[in-house]
């Protein structure tokens, strides 16, 4: 689970949106501070920048870098320290930024949030090394005892809230190693570098510090942790709040688990702490000890400003590793004795979790946070533990949950023990579909996804009624905003939930394709189609082929269906004023854009683009066909064509020869796959290779799909899939089904034994009955499309195989207005994008199902040998 969509769904209940997008006058939930909305004397300017206000007096010119000071500031004293902070800068006409609303400032802070950005409320802009002495001096000494959540990022002035950082004062970008664009700062030769924004504080390896900071470095350096009586052997992982570490009592030479809580950080829904969190799993396992079902408390103890608990280590597995492992869906065709099997096994899970919540509620404590990752498992399957009681309540039948999983997030009127019984319910269907994470978009959703399980699966009549009955009690149609249809709630059948079903084909292109038109909002200026978060991460997100208003219309217009001219105009004009920053790439900035702008008919404004981005300095962009050479490549040469511009041939070339010098002297691509692997590579130079018929072109090819094929292990059933450490990947954007794609199209060209043989073991990494996500480039989606295109033929790829394919991606639908529509990445909120949502998912069944070959881009559907 990715942790950082859980703060886009705060402002809208159907789809991902920007945090700073709810109401922030003073009757809305993210109301701002009283300070911002003070009058600026003449020759200042206020502006919003995402979830920023900033200030700025206007003939105050700023370096583009330098040493920025940060103040840190908890919810109850975040007014009170603005106020200094303003009362301080206005006068001096020394530049300022804020986050604007306890909303927003809780959001940064959450257990979940972004670790590196922790705790900055204020941001103040020195003009030069001399300014920001004196300005930290003085703040340091206006906030004294002020509290404030820790900066990772930064070098901490003293101990109070003040924190300075190296870095960029305007927004400059470059290219990572990984090929993604991330703000950037110059080095000392004047190259744009990657502005490091991690957990952690580092000096640029250029940069010397200023002496003043000396002592704050040294101060920083002086809490180790080598007189405490436990060594720390590994860190399991960190969130906000805190790490959760393997360790050793050497006293007893016992192995541990330490828990970390840092002060005013990692905020829960009710505004508590991660040490109040740790304090009440304290409490909680205190009441608790004994029971064989939770772990033993050893030590409780302070360093530096942290807390400490130190818990027993519990040996096993947690149950989604057993899950994952056992799950006979993952297969192709399981028999039914495997289904048995596993339904028995799930069914006595369920029961032995069930029991060990009626334990700890026998003691008065409720969880509150229960789901597949806080279950701990022996490795014989005869017992279970749970885990993390930072959220539990004890005596307190009264209580709301405050943390929770996505899956398992109980409804607002639920209290008590009664939000256990919720989870409870949720897991009996996980167990079997974990999909749950679609309830927070349609509580109705659960009978669909009980169904699907009976039908997949030998479950009693009657086990899992009860569950539905649990998740739907209190919930009404009309209460699901915008997500349920009147057919969602009608007989029980598979078929009643959604509108159309899916190979109803027109019909269910009609019905999504209405879905997407009743999303759109052309009238916003960042966004016109709701989508992935990703549409908020870079400039001119709204717009892109992978997540915005292009892929939508590409999609739309390959499945010949009802255009949308309003959103046509807002492609338009999103290309006239573009944001400083924005990407070239083609899924994610101009070179998609200007592709998809020439096939809608608007070749002008396409060649205006095409313009823009031969301007950008093109060195340092990534390799990948996602945003980087491949990607833009493939896009001139396209447009070479189409516009007769011949020129862009050459460019593409370029691209080309580029691509092929890095894969000679540079380090391999750090990841696998279609969108950012070595195969983006194998494409380009294969659609180079149909124009200019240079078998060189085909020798790259075949060491770059060799390239990626050497990351790919044989999987469950003889699937090849990419290797990615902890887990394998089977999906088109990210795992081996890209790959497979373009092996087919490599071998419509040339014979080859090895990848003849891998292209073989990629389709059946495409045939299983459940994937966790419906979306084109990390779901079911993408099969569908692969199954529906390739050229391998033989098992799995027949009309048949592929309609059991397009059934299993209807799990991940909900009706939306009345229409078919999909849930997005981590199933938390629906999303209309290409790369994750409906238009994706619609691109795919008009593989299958469209009376003319529809594909993406660059990949036609391949011609024989």
């Amino acid at each position: 689970m990715n942790k950082g969509y859980a703060v886009y769904c705060d402002a809208d209940r159907t789809f991902y949106d920007a945090p700073h997008r709810l109401r922030t006058d003073e009757s809305g939930p993210a109301a701002s501070y009283e300070t911002t909305r003070r009058e600026l004397p003449d020759g200042w300017r206020r502006h919003n920048s995402g979830d920023w206000l900033a200030f700025r007096p206007i003939e105050c010119p700023l370096p583009a870098q330098g040493w920025k000071i940060h103040v840190s500031a908890c919810l109850g004293n975040a007014d009170k320290v603005l106020a200094a902070v303003w009362d301080y800068c206005v006068p001096r006409r020394i530049a300022f930024k804020c986050v604007p609303s306890p909303y927003l400032l809780h959001t940064r802070n959450a257990k979940y949030a972004e670790r590196a950005g922790s705790g900055k409320f204020v941001t103040v802009y020195p003009a030069d090394d001399g300014q920001c002495q004196s300005i930290a001096t003085d703040l340091a000494a206006l906030l004294a005892g002020e509290p404030g959540p820790y900066i990772l990022s930064d070098l901490r002035w003293g101990e109070g809230p003040v924190y300075l950082r190296y870095g960029s004062f305007t927004e400059r970008n470059c290219h990572d190693e990984r090929g993604e664009l991330c703000p950037a700062i110059e080095d000392d030769t004047g190259t744009l570098v990657p502005d490091r924004r991690e957990p952690t504080f580092r000096l640029p390896p250029w940069l010397e510090l200023p002496a003043f900071l000396g002592p704050h470095l040294a101060a920083r350096s002086a809490t180790t942790v080598g007189e405490l009586p436990y060594k720390i052997e590994r860190a399991l992982h960190f969130s906000n709040g805190g790490g959760v570490y393997i360790g050793r009592d050497l006293r007893t030479d016992e192995q541990v688990v330490l828990k970390e809580a840092r002060p005013h950080a990692g905020l829960a829904a009710d505004g508590a702490d991660a040490v109040t969190r740790l304090e009440r799993e304290r409490d909680a396992l205190r009441r608790l000890s004994g029971l064989a079902c939770t772990p033993e408390v050893h030590d409780w103890f302070d360093l530096g400003e942290h807390k400490f608990l130190v818990l027993e280590f519990i040996q096993g597995s947690p149950l989604n590793t057993f899950f994952a492992h056992r799950h006979p869906l993952i297969e192709t065709d399981p028999s039914p004795e495997r289904l048995a099997e596993y339904t028995q096994w799930a069914m006595r899970v369920y029961t032995l979790v069930e029991n060990a919540v009626a334990q700890i509620h026998a003691r008065g404590v409720v969880f509150n946070d229960l789901h597949l990752f806080n279950i701990m498992m022996s490795e014989d399957e005869s017992a279970v533990t749970l885990l993390d009681f930072e959220a539990a309540a004890v005596d307190d039948e009264s209580g709301r949950q405050v943390v929770a999983n996505p899956g398992f997030v109980a409804p607002r009127d639920r209290r008590g023990a009664d939000v256990d019984r919720y989870a409870l319910a949720c897991l009996r269907i996980a167990l079997f579909l974990p999909l749950t994470s679609l309830f927070t978009v349609d509580r109705g959703k659960a009978r669909h996804l009980a169904d699907i399980a009976a039908e997949q699966f030998p479950i009693p009549a009657d086990w899992l009624d009860a569950a539905v009955e649990e998740i739907l009690r209190g919930h009404h149609p009309e209460q699901t905003r915008d997500a349920a249809s009147p057919a969602a709630h009608g007989p029980r059948s598979t078929d009643a939930y959604l509108p159309v079903a899916l190979d109803d084909w027109p019909n269910s292109r009609d019905s999504m394709a209405r879905a997407i038109h009743a999303s759109a909002t052309p009238d916003r200026e960042d966004r016109c189609f709701p989508g992935d978060i990703t549409q908020f991460a870079v400039p001119g997100g709204g717009a892109c082929f992978g997540y915005g208003a292009a892929g939508v219309l590409y999609a739309l217009a390959e499945t010949d269906a009802e255009p949308l001219p309003a959103a046509e105009k807002w492609l338009l004009r999103s290309t006239e004023n573009l944001p400083s920053g924005n990407p070239i790439g083609f899924y994610d900035g101009l070179s998609g854009v200007a592709w998809t702008l020439d096939r809608l008919g608007h070749r002008e404004r396409a060649l205006d683009l095409v313009d823009t981005i031969l301007a950008q300095d093109r060195r340092t962009l990534g390799s990948d066909l996602h945003s980087g050479l491949a990607g833009l490549g493939l896009a001139l040469e396209a447009l070479a064509s189409s516009t007769g511009e011949t020129g862009l041939h050459t460019h593409a070339i370029t691209c080309a020869e580029r691509l092929a010098d890095r894969a000679r002297t540079g380090p391999a691509p750090a990841r696998a796959g279609l969108l950012h692997g070595a195969t983006g590579s194998a494409l380009l130079y294969l659609r180079l290779y149909e124009r200019l018929r240079d078998p060189g072109l085909l020798d790259a090819a075949a060491d770059a799909l060799r390239a990626d094929l050497a990351r790919c292990v044989v999987a469950v059933g003889g699937t090849l899939q990419v290797d990615e450490g902890r887990r394998t990947m089977p999906y088109l954007g990210a795992g081996s089904v890209g790959i497979g794609m373009v092996l087919d199209d490599y071998l419509a060209h040339r014979p080859d034994a090895d990848f003849e043989q891998a292209r073989i073991e990629i389709v059946r990494a495409a045939q299983a009955r459940f994937y966790a996500q419906p979306g084109l480039f990390r779901g079911a989606a993408g099969m569908v499309l692969h199954l529906s295109r390739t050229s391998t033929g033989g098992p799995g790829t027949e009309p048949d195989d592929i309609r059991r394919q397009i059934e299993s991606l209807s799990w991940g639908a909900v009706p939306y207005r009345g229409h078919v529509a999909f849930a997005g990445e981590q199933m938390m909120r629906l999303s209309m994008d290409l790369s994750t949502g409906t238009a994706g998912c619609l691109l795919a069944l008009g593989s299958a199902l469209h009376d003319r070959p529809v594909q993406l881009p660059f990949l036609p559907p391949p011609s024989r040998p």
